[in-house]
C-alpha cells in the first residue's frame, strides 16, 4: 500500500476555475524532506534511461523510457540554484522538458540545451524563483519512436512551514497499449490500442491515510494529449494553486479538477470520512470515466476534528497589476503553417514575436483545430484575461487548453531575457507537439 465507474455526467460541470468549462472531460513520501539552505547551489543529476512498468495485471511489464533523479519526486527550497547534469543512457537522442520552470533560457530546450545523443551527459543551470510543483520529462524528441517516458516531479518548497499533515504528489500519467502489451507512442496512430492510466506509475494503487488528516494533493497531468477531470468521492478538495503559482482558494466545482496536458492544481483535502471508508479516486478522460485509485482511510483519527481553513499559499512574487494599455500585442494562430515539429526545431527561424523586457505582453489565442488544443508558454505565467480585456482570472497560468474555433487573450509580463519555447498541441494521440519561440531582450 502507498501513501498517498463513475458516469460522466456526475463529473459536470466542471472547472479549473472557469476556464476549462465544456471542455468533457511509486510510492508518495511520507511529508516534506530536509533540503539546503535556500540559495544554495544545490547539485541534482537525473538519469534518462530504458526501463519498465507494470502496465498488465499479473503480465509482463512494459519496456518504457524513465527519468531518474536521486528519489521518485525531487525536493529543494525556493531560491535555490540547481546545478542539473542530465546523462542520456538510451538510444536516442533527447533533451529535459520542465514544465513551470520560468526564467532560465539557458535550461530551455533545443534553445538552452542542445540535443543530448546517446551515451552523453550534459549540464545547466536553473534558478527556482518561485516555489511550486514543477515536473521535467524526455518527450519532445520521443514521440512517435521510442516508448514513452516517465515524467519526474520537482517540488520547490515554500520557505515556510504550511498547515498540512503529509505533502503528497499525484502524478497521473496515460499509455497506450496494444494486445501484445508494446506501447504505442504519441504522435502515431493509435488504432488497437486500449489507454492505461497510472498514478505515481503504479496501476489502481491504494493511498493510506488517515481520518481528519489535512493533505495537500498536488494534482499532475503527466498524460501525452488527454485533457483529465479528476476528483475523490465524496471528499472536497480546495485548490491553493495551479501551475505552481498561489491562487485566490476556491473549493472545486463538483469537487472535480481540470487539468490540461503538462498542467498542475495543488489542493488541500480534509479526510473527514471515518476509519474503513475506501473512497475512489476517479478520472475522467472525455470518453469515459476511470478508476485510478483509492484513498484507505486506516488506523486512528489523528485529531477529533478537521483543522480550520488555510492560510492562502505565501505569495511568489508575481506582479499584483499589469498594465495591459500599454502592453505589446501579438495574435497567435495555434494551427499557423509557422509551428514546427521538434526534430526540425531551430532559432534560426523568425520568433513568433519578440517582447523588449519590463514590457507587458498580452497574446490573442486562436484555436482553428476541430478539437481542443494545448498552449504551454515557457519562461512565464500568464494571467488570462476577461472577454472584455478589462482584467484577469484570479490565477497565473502557464498552460491553457482553447475549444475549437475559441481565442482566449493572455497577458504577462516579460521579466526574464532570453528566447524560450512555445508548444501547441492538439488533444488527439495522433496530432504532432509543435514549437515557437520568442525572445526577451
Amino acid at each position: 500500500m502507498v501513501r498517498i465507474g463513475l458516469m460522466a455526467s456526475r463529473f459536470l460541470p466542471i472547472d479549473r476555475r472557469d476556464f476549462l468549462v465544456g471542455i468533457g472531460a511509486a510510492a508518495l513520501g511520507a511529508g516534506l524532506t530536509p533540503t539546503r539552505a535556500a540559495g544554495a547551489a544545490e547539485p541534482l543529476t537525473l538519469r534518462a534511461k530504458t526501463g519498465s512498468l507494470a502496465l498488465r495485471q499479473a503480465q509482463a511489464e512494459t519496456p518504457v523510457w524513465l527519468l531518474e533523479g536521486s528519489s521518485a519526486t525531487l525536493r529543494v527550497k525556493r531560491g535555490n540554484t540547481v546545478e542539473m547534469a542530465l546523462q542520456n543512457d538510451v538510444s536516442g537522442p533527447l533533451v529535459l522538458n520542465w514544465h513551470g520552470l520560468d526564467g532560465a533560457p539557458f535550461a530551455e530546450p533545443l534553445i538552452g540545451q542542445r540535443q543530448l545523443q546517446g551515451g552523453a551527459r550534459t549540464t545547466f543551470s536553473m534558478p527556482l524563483r518561485h516555489a511550486g510543483t514543477l515536473f521535467g520529462d524526455v518527450r519532445l524528441l520521443a514521440e512517435t519512436g521510442p516508448p514513452p517516458s516517465r515524467a519526474l516531479p520537482l517540488i520547490v518548497e515554500e520557505s515556510e512551514a504550511q498547515p498540512v499533515d503529509g505533502d503528497e504528489v499525484v502524478l497521473i500519467e496515460d499509455f497506450r497499449l496494444r494486445p501484445d502489451g508494446t506501447t504505442v507512442g504519441a504522435g502515431s496512430d493509435p488504432n488497437g490500442t486500449s489507454p492505461v492510466y497510472t498514478v505515481n506509475g503504479l496501476i489502481s494503487p491504494d493511498i493510506a491515510v488517515h481520518s481528519n488528516e489535512r493533505l495537500r494533493l498536488r494534482f499532475i497531468n503527466g498524460c501525452q494529449r488527454h485533457v483529465v477531470a479528476v476528483k475523490i468521492e465524496g471528499l472536497e478538495l480546495r485548490v491553493m494553486a495551479i501551475d505552481g503559482q498561489p491562487a485566490e482558494p476556491f473549493f472545486a466545482r463538483n469537487g472535480a479538477i481540470v487539468l490540461a496536458p503538462g498542467g498542475r492544481t495543488d489542493a488541500y483535502i480534509d479526510v473527514t470520512m471515518p476509519p474503513g471508508a475506501a473512497p475512489q479516486l476517479l478520472l475522467h478522460d472525455g470518453k469515459q470515466a476511470h478508476a485510478i485509485g483509492k484513498l484507505k482511510i486506516e488506523g486512528e483519527i489523528v485529531r477529533k476534528a478537521p483543522l480550520p481553513r488555510a492560510p492562502v499559499l505565501p505569495s511568489n512574487g508575481l506582479p499584483a497589476q499589469l498594465d495591459l494599455k500599454s502592453a505589446q500585442r501579438f495574435d497567435l494562430v495555434l494551427n499557423g503553417t509557422e509551428w514546427i515539429a521538434p526534430a526540425n526545431f531551430a532559432t534560426s527561424t523568425s520568433p513568433a514575436f519578440p517582447v523588449k523586457a519590463g514590457r507587458v505582453v498580452v497574446l490573442a489565442l486562436t484555436n482553428r483545430a476541430a478539437i481542443a488544443t494545448v498552449f504551454h508558454l515557457h519562461g512565464h505565467h500568464f494571467r488570462l484575461l476577461d472577454r472584455l480585456d478589462d482584467g484577469w482570472k484570479p490565477y497565473w497560468l502557464d498552460t491553457l487548453a482553447l475549444q475549437p474555433g475559441e481565442t482566449q487573450r493572455i497577458a504577462f509580463l516579460a521579466e526574464y531575457p532570453g528566447r524560450y519555447l512555445l508548444e501547441s498541441t492538439a488533444t488527439d494521440w495522433a496530432a504532432p507537439k509543435l514549437l515557437r519561440w520568442y525572445s526577451v531582450e
